[in-house]
């Protein structure tokens, strides 16, 4: 059975405008966050080539989903469409085929709808890749528009659509700073509905302020090349959130102080939030990751670091109908993310201040 036969929201949009201009999203006219088009890999990646495969396996793939990318531009078109060529998809059995391969549209701030993939034209495409395309309509005026690109795919070109004649010009940030994440699935946006859906992503527009997502699904360990990268990057913010792809308590009491330490050695007066997962049972496990992430912390303290902060992950859930925070119970669904910027937000909030 066809739902769409039967119910036309479920339907996908038709792009059928006959004054349409199809634009590179790498044009000057727009800007460009969280990723960059990289020539040698024919794609937008998050990080450099080089630095992910020395890592791991996971990092070598996952780098290339664009997690965090944003398009921004303002335009007075009555309509954003959007056509991009992506990788093949296969089967998440938690996250929804929008979160995972789709781009989430916003103006002014607010979630305008998705460009929704069309999973069993994709099922029947040849070869690695497959297209996405869709659009939006807008009421009149000027608006700020921000496209967030699929969190757990990758994107290797992708077309803005506008009415011919209409204003485009680049939306850029007015604060200049940024955050970055190191982290796990969570980080990456694991399981959010729709892109924008993260807890990055709402903090970024809470903030209004540009951020990194360095997310690496079941791949965040601490390793020294990881360490040193984070070492590298601009910030403003630094927010460590890894506990739960450490595969035990000991790799994380063996990794965690050393990966502040290389970052701090290197950006003296950088916050740096440590945060423990959001998932806390109780258990001698969770126990043992939270104390040593809060040991990091302590001895930061103890050695004179006025510019570190503590989340304990067991409050990021807090409220009524905690246990409905997850979809699998492990990984966020929006609630669990909304909750998980509420209580980050302050925090960050004080540390830019």
């Amino acid at each position: 059975m066809d739902i769409s036969q039967i119910d036309k929201n479920f339907a996908l949009p038709v792009i059928n405008e006959p004054d349409i201009e199809w634009i590179d999203a790498r044009d000057e006219r727009f800007a460009l966050y969280g990723v960059y088009f990289d020539e040698t890999e024919d794609a937008f990646v998050r990080m450099p080539s080089d630095v992910a495969k020395a890592t791991n396996d996971g990092v070598a793939a996952l780098f290339r989903h664009t997690s965090g990318g944003r398009i921004r531009f303002t335009t007075d078109s009555p309509y954003v469409a959007l056509k991009a060529v992506v990788t093949k998809p296969g089967v998440m059995r938690n996250i929804t085929m929008i979160g995972m391969t789709g781009f989430g549209v916003y103006s002014d701030g607010k979630y305008l709808g998705p460009i929704i993939p069309d999973y069993a034209a994709m099922a029947r495409t040849e070869g690695g890749r497959a297209g996405v395309s869709g659009i939006v309509r807008m009421c009149s005026g000027e608006h700020n528009m921000e496209v967030y690109m699929p969190l757990y795919n990758g994107t290797f070109s992708v077309y803005i659509g506008i009415k011919k004649g209409s204003v485009l010009k680049p939306y850029r940030y007015t604060d200049t700073r940024r955050v970055m994440y190191y982290g796990s699935s969570i980080t990456q946006g694991g399981c959010a509905s729709h892109p924008g859906n993260d807890y990055a992503a709402m903090l970024s527009r809470m903030l209004d302020i540009d951020y990194l997502n360095l997310g690496f699904s079941g791949s965040a360990r601490g390793e020294a090349v990881m360490c040193d990268y984070l070492a590298r990057q601009e910030c403003d913010v630094f927010v460590l959130d890894y506990d739960h792809n450490a595969p035990n308590a000991k790799h994380l009491l063996d990794t965690h102080y050393p990966l502040y330490e290389t970052v701090r050695r290197a950006n003296p007066t950088l916050p740096i939030v440590m945060m423990s997962r959001p998932d806390f049972r109780g258990d001698t496990d969770s126990i043992a990751r939270r104390d040593a992430i809060r040991a990091t912390y302590e001895r930061a303290l103890s050695e004179g670091d006025s510019n570190v902060y503590y989340i304990d992950g067991e409050t990021l859930f807090d409220g009524d109908m905690r246990d409905s925070c997850t979809v699998d119970g492990c990984h966020p669904n929006d609630l669990g993310f909304f909750r998980m910027a509420q209580v980050v937000y302050p925090v960050l909030k004080n540390a830019l201040e």
